[in-house]
């Protein structure tokens, strides 16, 4: 009986120590976004977060294997395929430069974004007081002993803010069989820029500085097993809290005419749409959501600054006592980042250039680190003999393609947005970069089959000067 209870305690904290996945990719633009499809789609984009939470599932098991079989990091390994190469070091500041200056931008939504659902429930208290107070448990939540504390503190609040959310969608009393179709039956709305609306979905899903964050906080000493366990559950829970969200969202329209739900303008304003709750579940609920929307903005708020310092230290100096949490380093990146949210947040400015830049950073981030996943786990030098399956790499190899899609849209969507061009027909721009990033994805298998060809002569080689000695 001691022995079950033990294993079941290990399995909790396992859990809730995989949970900070969850908490990194559910936050204010995963909201946002998710009840827009909800509003505008009801149920028919629900498989959408299914397929998803398959391929963030993927990436981040791909991530931890290579740390748990190599005993290096994501970081630490990409830095060893670039070994001796020129390009290391500028391939190393590009991956560091891009995840830091992405989070700094994105601090300040996600920070704005916990003030607002705080504001649902005390509207009279000043926003100010709001951030500051988000800003400063924020920052006390780094001084914690150890990374994994902070991770299983954030575990906690995916819980508390998947029960919000959870309830939320109770009160709506959702379509149960719409909602089945939504799942199991695949559809793209015929409409222009649907399209667009499904690469944001797994977008907000799957993101590069979750992959870092994950490699980086593992304990070594964990087994294959208890990291593939604590990953299923934290990220199939953040994807049932998703499906949660796109119900609420589904709940805002219900009962409105197409051509209502066509012209209505749900631009970013989400605190105002998320009011319609209003006539038909009462304050109660959309106070509930409230405290959801509050969660998410709160544990991405750690989050980002967190593996923004962890990725920096995985490629600079993870052996280095000045890149260990609690240190100069540490710090100036995790505080640097929370300050710039805050600033902004209590400046009450939208930093629409820095965004911008941001998505053009994070545009070529998300499809370079998962290309060098697939690369590394498939180098012999990094993995020996547990080299990615050739099943495996097929379907990392279509998780590339989508997320060299979703790289190139977002850098488009950005430069056309930084020159002032509209994007007139956004279907024809999915099916070009569909092409350009199909031919990407078939030079990515080929250099596979090379590097295994070349691992597999050099273990050969090995072997016959071995035994020659």
């Amino acid at each position: 009986m001691g022995k079950k209870s033990h294993i079941i305690k290990r399995r909790l904290f396992n859990i809730l120590f995989w949970s900070v996945v969850s908490a990194a990719f559910i936050g204010p633009g995963t909201v946002t976004t998710v009840t827009k499809a909800g509003a505008y789609y009801h149920y028919d984009l629900m498989w959408t977060v299914i397929f998803s939470i398959f391929a963030a599932l993927l990436l981040q098991e791909a991530s931890a294997r290579i740390t748990i079989y190599s005993g290096m990091n994501l970081g630490q390994a990409i830095s060893k395929y670039f070994e001796g190469k020129k390009s290391r070091l500028i391939v190393l500041i590009l991956i560091v430069a891009a995840i830091i200056l992405g989070s700094a931008a994105y601090e300040t939504g996600n920070i704005i974004g916990s003030v607002e659902g705080l504001h649902f429930v005390f509207q009279k208290v000043p926003k100010s007081y709001f951030v500051l107070g988000i800003g400063l448990f924020a920052f006390l939540s780094f001084s914690m002993r150890s990374v994994r504390l902070i991770a299983q503190f954030m575990g906690a609040f995916v819980i508390l803010m998947g029960i919000a959310f959870f309830t939320t969608a109770f009160f709506v009393k959702p379509d149960v069989n719409a909602m089945l179709k939504g799942i199991f039956i695949p559809t793209i709305p015929n409409v222009s820029g649907a399209g667009l609306l499904i690469l944001g979905i797994i977008g907000t899903t799957v993101v590069p500085y979750d992959i870092f964050l994950g490699s980086g906080i593992i304990d070594k000493s964990q087994t294959m097993n208890d990291a593939r366990f604590g990953l299923s559950v934290a990220i199939i829970l953040g994807g049932i809290i998703t499906m949660a969200i796109m119900t609420v969202g589904s709940a805002i329209t219900e009962g409105w005419s197409q051509t209502a739900i066509n012209n209505m303008d749900f631009s970013f304003d989400l605190i105002k749409n998320i009011l319609y709750l209003n006539s038909f579940i009462g304050d109660f609920a959309v106070y509930i959501f409230g405290f959801g929307m509050f969660a998410a903005g709160f544990t991405s708020a750690i989050t980002a600054p967190l593996a923004s310092a962890i990725t920096a230290r995985s490629v600079f100096g993870y052996d280095s006592k000045r890149w260990a949490p609690k240190s100069l380093y540490y710090y100036l990146i995790t505080g640097g980042i929370l300050a710039i949210g805050m600033i902004l947040g209590l400046l009450k400015i939208k930093p629409i250039p820095a965004i911008i830049a941001a998505q053009a950073f994070n545009g070529l981030i998300l499809p370079f680190i998962s290309i060098f996943l697939i690369i590394v786990i498939n180098d012999p030098r990094v993995m020996k003999e547990k080299v990615n399956s050739w099943v495996l790499n097929v379907l990392m190899i279509f998780v590339v393609w989508l997320t060299t899609v979703i790289g190139l849209l977002n850098l488009t969507k950005a430069s056309a947005k930084t020159l002032g061009i509209d994007l007139t027909n956004p279907d024809r721009v999915f099916l070009i970069l569909s092409l350009i990033s199909g031919v990407i994805s078939v030079y990515v298998f080929w250099h596979i089959i090379k590097i295994r060809k070349q691992g597999k002569a050099l273990t050969v080689k090995n072997s016959v000067e071995g035994e020659s000695d």
